[in-house]
């Protein structure tokens, strides 16, 4: 019986054992007389707060993890992870071999081999690469072996021989290869013998966990509420663990305190760093549905999703919205759309500069677009707005396909993606536009944006007015937007400048006379683009589109504005 007992207080508790231990907790929290029976039921279990931790830990891993510990299990003998976080990979790697007992070395050309797990191993002797896998060759019992930036001996032929035929001999074997790299770049011999594997970037729980470190450390101090600390985290999202320990302390130490003032500080630091991956660029959502004159349908469409990223419309069984195509000339407002959107909908804007993502190098273009992409989905929920589509993804003839690749990659990550990530796309010649690209799935609408009303082009001046500190009762509303027909909203906003230095200069306020005489000066795109105009309204004749503006097509047609204007 003792020695039963003594088995029962060394193995792990079961599920049921824990929620038993749960119950009497609270019991000992509740009733003050049973203390003592109590403590004794509880000393199976003092392992259990430790074990809910380590849970809560690698619960953002668990998926990798998995995978990995399948693929040993199935004898996968040579494994390639992808990552740029190096050490957090190893504790993943480490935590599933001590999990399966497996012995776990890793080798490095500065050190050689390192016992990586729990498990004990006599480590070989191995200075240089080829050296090392032929100890690997001659290791005896159930193993990994972890080879770190192992892609940079590639280029050898007697390197790439012998890891090819290791790789073939340990089918027969416990043992298995795991290289970690930066690099997606496999060698076209090794590419039938490899698995390769994307380490996740770390989620809100591991970015807590880092959170948490750095406020235990001693000195520091931290004074943030539950919901700072949710937006902290939250805007941290995107960071690699390092990072993001890096950008906590800045902000520590730049006013001796952590609080909520600096989750403004950190989305700043966190754009810096995202700048730096070459082809995103974060902005800060300031615009509102006030800022953009017109565009009723396309602002009460925006409003009828402004919930549709939340948990509340994941449980009702919504489907997060893929995005939409912002069709129009020059100057109708689609980019500032784009920005409005981040801010109506409170999420973060990233800007997928298309130009940035080509690369000099083979096979650089697809990493960008690889690397970008894996950006956003980490940020996400967020706004992924591409501006002028049609020219940065042109499909070239004289680049090897190289364009054709990309703005392949990307088709398939519209059409396959499943993280919130929702896709403002804007275009100004839709002839250019590949017929794949607009067909129904990419887009949820696609919008043609029109040359403004008379009744959008007042409210566009009213806008313009006011973000000058203007009081746009000062000024004859009605007569400028009688004056500005044909005009874009860019062009008007260029007046009011125009107009305002010539005030300035005279030492005076401008007036509706000097606003008047700037259009008069202005060349407006529905004359020198008419043609173009001509074939988006097609477009839009053919059902092909969204009127931005109206609800029916027909409704749009009678309100078209003419592109026959008469200069004075």
């Amino acid at each position: 019986m003792r020695l039963l007992r003594k088995e029962r207080s060394q193995r792990q508790p079961s599920l049921r054992e824990i929620k038993k231990a749960n119950r009497t907790s609270w019991v000992m929290q509740n009733d003050p007389q049973e203390k003592t029976p109590i403590k004794k039921a509880l000393r199976p279990w003092r392992a259990l707060r430790e074990i809910k931790k380590d849970i809560s830990l690698h619960m953002y891993t668990t998926d990798f993890e998995n995978t990995l510990d399948t693929y040993l299990r199935a004898r996968f003998t040579l494994i390639v992870v992808i990552t740029t976080e190096e050490e957090r990979a190893l504790q993943s790697i480490q935590s599933v071999c001590d999990s399966s007992r497996r012995a776990c070395l890793s080798w490095d050309l500065a050190e050689g081999f390192q016992i990586l797990g729990s498990k004990a191993f006599s480590l070989p002797n191995a200075p240089d690469p080829l050296t090392a896998l032929e100890q690997v060759d001659k290791g005896e019992g159930e193993a990994v072996y972890v080879l770190k930036d192992f892609h940079e001996t590639w280029s050898n032929p007697q390197i790439k021989r012998k890891l090819r035929s290791l790789a073939q001999r340990l089918k027969f074997t416990r043992k298995s290869i795991l290289i970690t790299t930066t690099s997606t770049k496999i060698p076209d011999e090794l590419r039938d013998e490899v698995v390769i594997m994307e380490y996740p970037a770390p989620g809100i729980a591991e970015l807590e966990e880092v959170l948490k470190r750095i406020s235990q450390t001693p000195g520091i101090k931290i004074n943030l509420t539950q919901l700072g600390r949710e937006k902290l985290v939250q805007a941290a999202l995107g960071l690699s663990t390092a990072q993001a320990q890096r950008v906590f302390a800045k902000a520590i130490v730049s006013d001796g305190i952590l609080d909520d003032r600096d989750i403004d500080l950190v989305t700043e630091e966190k754009k810096q760093i995202i700048r730096e991956s070459e082809a995103l660029e974060y902005f800060s959502a300031t615009e509102t549905p006030d800022d953009v004159g017109g565009l009723e349908v396309l602002k009460e469409w925006l409003r009828l999703r402004e919930r549709a990223f939340t948990h509340q419309a994941r449980q009702y069984g919504l489907p997060a919205p893929k995005g939409i195509a912002l069709i129009g000339i020059p100057g109708t407002g689609k980019s500032l759309t784009a920005k409005m959107i981040a801010g109506l909908w409170k999420l973060p804007l990233l800007r997928l500069d298309t130009g940035a993502l080509f690369g000099s190098l083979v096979g650089e273009s697809e990493e960008r677009v690889r690397r970008a992409l894996k950006i956003a989905e980490t940020v996400a929920p967020c706004i992924i707005w591409i501006d002028e589509i049609e020219k940065g993804l042109a499909h070239g003839g004289l680049d090897s396909g190289t364009s054709q690749r990309v703005f392949g990659a990307i088709l398939t990550w519209m059409q396959e993606k499943t993280a919130p990530c929702f896709v403002v796309a804007t275009a100004n010649d839709i002839s250019q536009l590949p017929a794949e690209l607009l067909r129904k799935g990419r887009f949820d609408e696609i919008f043609f944006l029109d040359l403004p009303t008379s009744i959008e082009r007042r409210e566009i001046f009213t806008v313009h007015l006011l973000k000058r500190r203007r009081l746009p009762q000062d000024f004859e509303i009605e007569r400028l937007a009688q004056e500005s027909e044909g005009y874009v909203g860019a062009e008007i906003e260029q007046a009011v400048i125009d107009a305002m230095y010539v005030g300035f200069n005279h030492e005076r306020e401008f007036t509706t006379e000097d606003i008047s005489a700037a259009l008069q000066r202005l060349v407006p795109l529905s004359v020198s683009q008419r043609e173009i105009v001509q074939a988006l309204r097609q477009w839009l004749r053919q059902g092909r589109a969204q009127s931005a503006s109206f609800e029916e097509s027909h409704e749009a047609e009678g309100q078209f504005v003419p592109l026959q204007i008469q200069k004075s």
